[in-house]
């Protein structure tokens, strides 16, 4: 009995840990395709030139 609850919380965990790191995976594409936007759709600064697109 020990071991088959054993076989099933490993099972539990690796899911886990797989549906984690696919989502981590979607939210870094997302950032990436915003931060490629922003990149290519800057506001004009003084002077004409492109002024950036973050406030730091």
């Amino acid at each position: 009995m020990v071991p088959l609850l054993l076989v099933l919380l490993l099972a539990l965990i690796l899911f886990g840990a797989g549906f984690a790191l696919k989502a981590l995976w979607w939210i870094a594409v997302i950032v990436l395709i915003v931060w490629l936007i922003g990149f290519f759709v800057r506001p004009a600064a003084s002077g004409g030139k492109r002024g950036r697109w973050y406030r730091w």
